[in-house]
């Protein structure tokens, strides 16, 4: 998944900016264990600073050392690094490893133009792709409709022309959870692990509190007004836990008017049928009522809160990765 925390290139196009120099290395293959997935950046300034990584720390130096030589002569390189067995526990590589990194100085690599629209897009919470020829080193920014499966699996790689590179950056997941109950006190911490931006939204001030949810997003507003003010997109999950409809099903309604990738509700099958005569009478379409995943969670015969919340976070990855 792209670095938004860090926002690597958005790093790397202030330092250009600033006059100091940079470029920009990214992970584009690696071959058996390697601690830096494929899609991780490592900015260099022409200072000596660095953010992000591409291999924690096993080959760095050799890439400064070919950022400092291409920030002199220009252009881009494509560098392989392989380790071996006698060194493989030192650098974190436990079976040996090979690892592939793209080099391109900003300016005289990768233009300033696209750097700044794949920046801008990240700080919008737009998915975008950068797409590079490392044959001709031609590039272009692109979207999701090129690279679906891609943007949906959070994987940046080669196409099959082994040649064209396509370097995804996905907004973070978020999950909004609606009703801040026992199961959401083991869900919150579990889908933040997970790598989610969490929100969660009660009324009832009680339940959502900051004792209780620590860290966390909290509001107190009914929940269409709240999930409406936060936004819902592609990259997230909703979650409804209350059992109460006064506060579930406003929420719901908000969810299946945006493009969030998954919905839950918590109820038994009875419960849901219920709740979906509610919807159907409140003019919600069929189409919109299959969407609901419901009751929620994959059925692993969950029981106690956490194992129903282990079981919500597993059906959320289910439909993320395209599972389902």
């Amino acid at each position: 998944m792209a670095e938004i925390s860090d926002n690597i290139p958005a790093v790397a196009l202030g330092w250009h900016r600033a006059g100091k120099g940079a470029v920009l290395a990214t992970v584009v293959e690696t071959w058996g264990s390697a601690p830096r997935p494929v899609g991780a950046h490592l900015a260099i300034s022409g200072a000596g600073e660095l953010a992000g990584s591409v291999s924690g720390g096993c080959v760095e130096g050799a890439v400064v050392a070919e950022a400092f030589a291409l920030l002199e002569s220009g252009g881009s390189k494509l560098l392989t690094y392989g380790v071996s067995d006698d060194e493989a526990f030192g650098v974190g590589l436990a079976c040996g490893g090979t690892i592939r990194i793209m080099v391109r100085p900003v300016g005289a690599g990768i233009s300033e133009e696209d750097l700044a629209e794949v920046v801008a897009a990240m700080e919008a919470r737009r998915p975008v792709a950068y797409v590079v020829d490392t044959e001709t080193w031609a590039a272009r920014v692109s979207g999701p409709e090129d690279f679906a499966r891609r943007f949906r699996a959070d994987r940046s790689g080669f196409e099959e022309d082994g040649t064209t590179f396509v370097s995804i950056h996905n907004p973070p997941l978020r999950m909004a959870v609606v009703g801040a109950v026992h199961i959401a006190q083991f869900l919150v911490p579990m889908a933040q692990m997970a790598g989610y931006d969490l929100f969660v939204v009660d009324p009832r001030e009680a339940f959502a509190s900051a004792a209780r949810f620590p860290d966390t997003a909290l509001s107190h507003d009914w929940p269409d007004e709240a999930l409406k003010g936060w936004g819902l997109d592609a990259r997230t999950a909703v979650v409804t836990l209350t059992h109460d409809p006064k506060i579930d099903d406003p929420a719901i309604r908000v969810a299946l008017g945006s493009e969030c990738f998954y919905l839950g509700c918590l109820g038994s099958t009875r419960t849901h049928g219920k709740r979906l005569d509610r919807l159907r009478e409140a003019g919600v379409s069929e189409g919109d009522l299959a969407r609901i995943h419901a009751p929620v969670g994959l059925d692993i015969g969950a029981k106690s809160p956490a194992e129903i919340a282990v079981s919500v976070l597993a059906q959320v990855t289910e439909v993320l990765r395209g599972s389902r």
